[in-house]
């Protein structure tokens, strides 16, 4: 037990004999108990109130990820976390990112299922930051990608369930929050280019259809908010731009994604209307 917690503990014990005591001493050691214990709270909240502010960056294969955590690597306040591809390349042998390309029917529930469980450890990693930058969320995983699944019907009702259950169960009994959601936002035809420029193994029989029907996933779950309010805010950025307009859209917006600076939805919407349009439509 922490040393302040030991003493918070034994001065409320010593004060609590004193308020039982003759009354005339009671009013006293109220007031002293109430002051005392608030102050010492107070101290202790702090500390353990002391989380970093958890932005993710969400978007479809292709949209520019990995490039807006290069850019905030130069940070010393923030950690970077991105997504532990290749453990999904490497389960004690197994590669489940391949096989789940390969035969989605017949591995997508154990890929979902890891992929989960590893996405919950990098986010309780302890961190020294003020700031944690992670790729794709749980979240993302409920409403966007176990979407996709039950719509190609990759995985059955029975593993959707399972998977479902897991995710309520964190959410109710985990602090799995996030603060700030990025949404890399592109046309499947970009994003879909992207893919195919940069010939990574695994991603190399990904078809149109399913970057199509991603798009529409996170569409649903970040623009329309089907399944509700998002779990954080979200920025909104353009990201069929190249690389460096990208790296002037992050410099513009650094404070924000770094928690430094408030918010403010209406000035982010901004940045997007003449492209919303076009992306919807796609």
């Amino acid at each position: 037990m922490p040393k302040d917690r030991r003493t918070l503990l034994s001065l409320i014990k010593c004060l609590d004999r004193i308020s039982k005591m003759p009354e005339k001493t009671e009013s006293i050691a109220d007031q002293i108990l109430k002051s005392t214990t608030n102050k010492m709270m107070e101290k202790l909240g702090s500390k353990g109130d002391n989380k970093p502010f958890i932005v993710s960056i969400e978007g479809n294969i292709g949209s520019g990820k990995s490039t807006m955590l290069n850019y905030f690597d130069r940070f010393k306040d923030v950690e970077l976390i991105p997504e532990p591809v290749a453990e999904w390349c490497n389960v004690n042998g197994h590669n489940l990112l391949g096989k789940l390309y390969e035969d989605p029917n017949r591995w997508s529930f154990q890929f979902q299922s890891y992929v989960q469980l590893t996405r919950l450890q990098l986010l309780k990693k302890p961190t020294t930051c003020s700031v944690k930058i992670i790729e794709r969320s749980l979240q993302n995983n409920r409403y966007c990608f176990l979407e996709n699944h039950r719509k190609e019907e990759t995985l059955q009702p029975a593993e959707l369930s399972v998977l479902y259950n897991w995710f309520s169960f964190l959410e109710n009994n985990m602090e799995i929050h996030l603060d700030l959601i990025v949404y890399l936002r592109t046309s499947p035809e970009v994003a879909y280019d992207r893919l195919k420029q940069r010939g990574r193994k695994e991603e190399a029989g990904v078809p149109m259809e399913f970057i199509q029907h991603l798009h529409q996933c996170y569409e649903e779950w970040l623009m329309s908010e089907k399944f509700g309010p998002p779990p954080a805010p979200v920025l909104v950025l353009d990201a069929d731009q190249g690389i460096e307009s990208m790296l002037k859209t992050y410099e513009k917006y650094t404070d924000e994604i770094r928690g430094v600076k408030p918010y403010v939805v209406d000035d982010v919407k901004s940045v997007e209307s003449t492209t919303v349009e076009a992306i919807q439509t796609a």
